[in-house]
C-alpha cells in the first residue's frame, strides 16, 4: 500500500497534482475504474478551486475576515436598485461600477467592504483592500525608491476590485495625493473601485490639497457608481453635499433617484 502511494504521489508530481491526490485516491471509492478516475479528477478540480480561494483571500489584504450572516443592513440607505445581495453578488463590478461608502466611523462601511471583496475572492476576481492612507504611503516610498512601476504591477495591477477604507481620515502627502490621484485615473473605467470615507465631497480638498485635482478625482469616481449611505444617529448625511452630488450626476445622466 504504501509503495503504491509512493508511485502514485510522484506522478502526481510530474503532472504537477496536488501532491494530496495520493492520499484521496486511497480513500474514494467507484463502482467502476472510470467512475473512481471521475471521482478523483473531481476532488483535485475542488482541492485546487479551495487553494485559489486561499491565494485570492490572502492577497487581497484584509485585515480581517467576517461571514454574512454577522451582518446588519438594517440602518443603511441603499438606492433603489441596489442590495446587500446584489453587492454581495457584484453586480456593481459586472456593470463596470464603482461603489462609494458615506457615512460616520463604526457604522459598517469597512465590514461590508471586506465582505464584497470576500466574494469577489470567491469567484476568482482578484482584490486588493488598503487603508487609503497606507497606500499613499506606499506609492511615496516606493515613487522614492525608484520602485513604483514593479510595486503597481506586482500589487496593484493584478486586481480587478480596488479598494480604499477609510479615506479622508487624515491629510496625505502632497506627492502621495498626486500619485494616488494618478493612478485611480490611470485605472478609470478598467477596474472597480470601493472608497469608503466620513467626508462630504466639499471637503476632499482638504486631505487632496489640490481642488482642480479633487474635483477631477471625484468627477471620475461618481461617473458610474453605487452610493451607499450610512447615515447612523447622523440624519443629516442624507442632506449632505455628497448625496447632493450624486443626485445631480444622476439628473445629467437622465437616471431617477
Amino acid at each position: 500500500m504504501d509503495e503504491m502511494k509512493e508511485a502514485l504521489a510522484a506522478c502526481c508530481k510530474r503532472l504537477r497534482l496536488s501532491a494530496s491526490l495520493a492520499s484521496r485516491a486511497m480513500k474514494l471509492e467507484g463502482e467502476t475504474h472510470q467512475e473512481f478516475l471521475l471521482n478523483l479528477l473531481n476532488s483535485e478540480i475542488v482541492n485546487r478551486d479551495a487553494a485559489r480561494i486561499t491565494r485570492n483571500l490572502n492577497a487581497a489584504g484584509f485585515p480581517c475576515r467576517y461571514k454574512r450572516e454577522q451582518y446588519r443592513t438594517d440602518e443603511i440607505d441603499f438606492p433603489d436598485d441596489v442590495s446587500f445581495e446584489s453587492l454581495l453578488g457584484l453586480d456593481f463590478y459586472r456593470s463596470g461600477k464603482n461603489v462609494i461608502m458615506y457615512g460616520g466611523t463604526g457604522t459598517g462601511k469597512t465590514m461590508l467592504t471586506i465582505l464584497i471583496g470576500m466574494e469577489a475572492c470567491k469567484e476568482n476576481i482578484p482584490v486588493r483592500f488598503f487603508r487609503a492612507a497606507a497606500l499613499v504611503n506606499l506609492l511615496a516610498e516606493h515613487k522614492q525608491a525608484g520602485t513604483l512601476s514593479l510595486f503597481k504591477k506586482r500589487k496593484l495591477d493584478p486586481a480587478r476590485i480596488l479598494m480604499l477604507d477609510e479615506f479622508g481620515y487624515v491629510p496625505y502627502d502632497r506627492v502621495g495625493s498626486e500619485l494616488l490621484f494618478d493612478y485611480l485615473s490611470e485605472i478609470h473605467e478598467q477596474k472597480s473601485i470601493v472608497l469608503n470615507t466620513n467626508l462630504e465631497f466639499s471637503q476632499w480638498v482638504n486631505v487632496l490639497y489640490d481642488k482642480r485635482m479633487t474635483t477631477a478625482l471625484i468627477g471620475r469616481l461618481i461617473q458610474h457608481v453605487e452610493l451607499i449611505l450610512f447615515p447612523g444617529e447622523n440624519n443629516r448625511l442624507r442632506e449632505s453635499s455628497i448625496n447632493q452630488a450624486f443626485a445631480r450626476t444622476n439628473s445629467r445622466q437622465g437616471v431617477s433617484t
